[in-house]
């Protein structure tokens, strides 16, 4: 199965990238993984481009593929203000609409004090939630004084494990039901805007007797339902 690594780390090397790289070893523990890593800040020129122009680069291009086609996903952000750093937001803002659509994620974040591991469930957990991804539930979070201390390798292993047996449980083709999923919802969206604009079906009894001379032609059917245009309701209830 494909597992792709998201990580948003800025500085080489990176803490951000060595908890990613720690998280991917831990899952092929687990289960059977091809693994590929995606690198944002390698991408944030061609994130930045596609706000503007509304189409990806050709690395971009890939990595959003990459990321679609996934069987399971690993996501880590530097902590920035409290919260996800833009460069990591921006790239799941230009991703398709369902790309992520019943995927396992894995979530994690590194930090400079342990005073911001909660970014885990007041951002990064609602984020993925909203886009339908299957969030596994152990979070990791490594400030700097978690690098080399008791804790942390048994949240790895904890976070990775789970995320190992949703994508056995799964199984692959992750990618393809998502585009299923797609379809689906562009289909539901295509089918509300049709009945917003469609006619209302109203008794005609009761159309006869709020609009008698709006409604004269419309009543000529022997239906016991008339459909009456929505603005000719309106026009017929105006003074």
């Amino acid at each position: 199965m494909k597992l792709v690594v998201v990580s948003a780390g800025l500085s080489v090397p990176s803490s951000t990238r060595l908890l990613a790289d720690r998280l991917a070893a831990a899952t092929g523990r687990y289960t059977s993984v091809d693994v590929q890593v995606v690198e944002l800040r390698d991408l944030a020129v061609e994130i930045a481009h596609n706000f503007t122009s509304g189409f990806p680069g050709r690395a971009l291009s890939a990595a959003l593929e990459a990321v679609t086609e996934a069987d399971g996903l690993i996501v880590v952000t530097p902590v920035f203000s409290a919260s996800y750093s833009g460069l990591f937001k921006s790239f799941f803002d230009v991703l398709d609409q369902g790309a992520l659509t019943g995927k396992p994620v894995l979530i994690a974040a590194t930090g400079g004090s342990a005073r911001h591991s909660l970014v885990l469930e007041h951002a990064l957990r609602p984020l993925f939630a909203y886009l339908r991804a299957v969030v596994v539930p152990t979070a990791v979070y490594a400030a700097s004084e978690d690098w080399g201390a008791e804790g942390l390798a048994e949240r790895i292993d904890r976070a990775a494990g789970e995320l190992g047996r949703l994508m056995e449980g799964l199984g692959s083709g992750t990618g393809a039901r998502a585009g299923a999923v797609r379809r689906a919802d562009a289909a539901d969206t295509a089918g509300a805007a049709h009945k917003a604009d469609a006619s209302v079906a109203v008794d005609t009894d009761t159309a006869a007797a709020i609009a008698p001379r709006a409604l004269d032609g419309a009543l000529a059917s022997a239906d016991r339902f008339t459909v009456i245009p929505f603005e000719q309701q309106l026009a017929a209830l105006r003074p």
